[in-house]
C-alpha cells in the first residue's frame, strides 16, 4: 500500500514539473550583445554555448540577405567524432515540404497543372474511400486544407507509388478547404504528382529542376529514411543532457521529409527565395507571383501557404517558415521579409521536449535585429533530470515494494479472489497500458518500427515508464506467487 500511495505522490511531482515548464522558458541573465550590423563572432558565442549548454553534439548554421550569403559556419561533432561544417549532411525532414511545393508550382508556372484543379484529374489511380475525394484540389494538398488525415502508424512502404496507395481505404477527417491539418500524405500524393505530369523520378526532378539550377550539388533525395546514403552518420536522440548516437526510423517519407542537405546548399536555397525566385546566375526558378502565393493564407488555412507556414502575429519580427523533425535530426529554415535575412538551422539531434533549432534560429534572427540573443535555461535537460529523479525513488520504493510482497500478500490471505485482484488493479492497469505501448504497437498495421524505435523518441521518459512496467510486472506477480503457491 504504501508503493501505491507513493506512486501518486511521484504523480504530482510530474505534474507539478510539466507545469514549471514554462517558468524554465525565461532567459538567465546571461546574453549575447549584438553589434550593428551584427558581427559573425556573437552568433558563434550565441550558438556554440547554446549547444553545449543544452548538450546538443552538433549544429550548422546558414544565413543570407536579398539573395547574397552572409555567414555559414559548423560546430560540434557528428555521432563518428568529426568536426560538423556547414558541408555536413544532415536529414531536414519537413522542410523538404517547401522544395515539393515549389516543383509542384514549377509545374503550374509552365501551364502543365492548374493549381485549383481537382487532384483526380492528374492522378485517376489515387482514390480515397471518401466521395469528397473528387473534389480535392492541388492547392488544398499544398496547403494541408484536403482534409486527408495523418495516421502515427502506417504500413511500411519501400516505394513511393506503395506509399500513396495506403491512403486508398482512408476517408477525409473534413470536408476539403474548410480546415486545415497537418499531413505527410498530402505531400506523398504531390511528389507522385510530380512525377505523373513531369514524367521523371520524384529525385530526379528535384535534382535537375531545382538542386543543380541552385548548385546544391550535395543535396538528395530518398524514398525511405532507412536507405544508405554515403557520407550521412547517424544522428542523435537527446536525454538528460546528453546525446546518445541513434538509427533513424524507418519510413517513408518521399516528398514529406524526404531531403538531405547541408547548411551550405540550404544557403543557396534560401538566397533564391530571397532574390524573387531567381538563382545565384540569374535563372527565374519560379515566377515571382507564384513566390508570393507560396507565402500567403490560403482558404482555411490562415497560418498555412503552399509549403510554408506563417508566423503568429505576436511573433516579431514576423517569419515565413518551416520546421523539419525527424527521429535523429532536426531544421529550421525562417524567411524574415521585413528585413530580407533568412536563416536555416540544421541539428544532427532530436529532441522532443523543445524546438531546439527553432530556438537558434529565434536567437540568429535576434542578432540580425540588432538585439540581444537571449540564452534560455535548458528545458529539456531540466525535464530529462527531473524525469530522472522521479524514476530513481519509483525504483528505490518499488524495490522497496518487491521485498514486502510476501508480508502484502500474507496480510490480504483472508480476502476473496476478487477483493485480491481489485488490490492488484493500481499496479495491472498502467503495467499493461506500458506493455501495449512497448509491445504491441511497433507490430500495428505491420509497421516497420520497434520497442527499440520507441524508446528512442523519448529516452528519458521511457526509461521511467520502463521501470514503471518492470515494477508493476515484479509486484502483480510475486503477490500472486505468494497467495496461490506459498502456503
Amino acid at each position: 500500500m504504501k508503493t501505491i500511495l507513493s506512486t501518486k505522490k511521484l504523480s504530482y511531482i510530474l505534474l507539478f514539473i510539466i507545469l514549471l515548464t514554462p517558468i524554465f522558458h525565461h532567459p538567465f541573465s546571461v546574453s549575447v550583445q549584438a553589434a550593428e550590423p551584427f558581427k559573425t563572432e556573437d552568433v558563434d558565442k550565441f550558438v556554440a554555448t547554446y549547444i553545449d549548454r543544452n548538450g546538443l553534439p552538433g549544429a550548422s548554421i546558414v544565413i543570407v540577405k536579398d539573395g547574397k550569403l552572409v555567414y555559414e559556419k559548423g560546430y560540434g561533432h557528428d555521432s563518428e567524432g568529426n568536426p560538423i561544417t556547414e558541408k555536413s549532411l544532415m536529414r531536414i525532414g519537413s522542410a523538404s515540404k517547401s522544395f515539393t511545393a515549389l516543383a509542384v508550382l514549377q509545374l503550374v508556372d509552365e501551364g502543365k497543372i492548374q493549381l485549383d484543379a481537382p487532384v483526380i484529374n492528374y492522378l485517376p489511380e489515387v482514390k480515397l474511400d471518401d466521395s469528397r475525394w473528387k473534389d480535392v484540389t492541388i492547392r488544398q494538398l499544398l496547403s494541408h486544407t484536403s482534409g486527408i488525415p495523418n495516421p502515427t502508424i502506417v504500413p511500411p512502404a519501400s516505394t513511393l507509388k506503395a506509399g500513396v496507395e495506403r491512403v486508398n481505404d482512408w476517408k477525409l477527417q473534413s470536408n476539403p478547404g474548410e480546415k486545415y491539418y497537418y499531413s505527410n500524405a498530402n505531400y506523398w500524393v504531390l511528389a507522385l504528382l510530380v512525377e505523373k505530369v513531369s514524367g521523371m523520378e520524384f529525385s530526379q526532378y528535384l535534382k535537375q529542376k531545382v538542386f543543380s539550377p541552385l548548385g546544391m550539388n550535395d543535396s538528395l533525395t530518398t524514398v525511405n529514411s532507412g536507405d544508405f546514403v554515403k557520407g550521412l552518420p547517424k544522428g542523435h536522440v537527446t536525454a538528460y543532457g546528453t546525446a546518445i548516437p541513434w538509427t533513424e526510423l524507418e519510413a517513408m517519407n518521399m516528398g514529406a521529409g524526404s531531403i538531405i542537405s547541408t547548411a551550405s546548399d540550404m544557403g543557396k536555397w534560401l538566397a533564391m527565395q530571397t532574390n524573387e525566385g531567381r538563382t545565384g546566375t540569374g535563372e527565374q526558378l519560379l515566377s515571382k507571383k507564384l513566390l508570393e502565393e507560396s507565402y500567403s493564407p490560403q482558404p482555411g488555412s490562415k497560418r498555412y501557404g503552399l509549403g510554408w507556414g506563417l508566423s503568429s502575429p505576436n511573433v516579431k519580427p514576423a517569419r515565413i517558415s518551416h520546421s523539419g523533425v525527424v527521429s535523429t535530426y532536426q531544421t529550421q529554415q525562417d524567411l524574415i521579409p521585413s528585413s530580407g535575412y533568412a536563416v536555416a538551422v540544421l541539428l544532427n539531434s532530436y529532441t522532443p521536449t523543445v524546438e531546439h533549432a527553432y530556438e537558434i534560429s529565434s536567437g540568429i534572427i535576434q542578432l540580425t535585429e540588432g538585439q540581444e540573443a537571449e540564452l534560455k535555461a535548458p528545458v529539456s535537460k531540466i525535464i530529462d533530470l527531473s524525469l530522472g529523479v522521479i524514476t530513481l525513488i519509483y525504483l528505490i520504493l518499488g524495490m522497496k515494494g518487491i521485498l514486502r510482497s510476501k508480508n502484502w500478500s500474507d496480510k490480504r490471505k483472508q480476502h476473496p479472489a476478487w477483493r485480491f485482484i481489485l488490490r492488484l488493479i493500481p499496479q495491472m492497469v498502467p503495467t499493461l497500458l506500458i506493455g501495449w505501448l512497448f509491445f504491441i504497437v511497433p507490430t500495428l498495421q505491420n509497421n516497420s518500427s520497434t520497442t527499440i524505435d520507441a524508446f528512442g523518441l523519448y529516452p528519458a521518459a521511457m526509461i521511467l515508464l520502463g521501470i514503471v512496467f518492470i515494477i508493476g510486472l515484479a509486484l502483480t506477480i510475486l503477490r500472486i506467487y505468494y497467495r496461490i503457491i506459498i502456503k
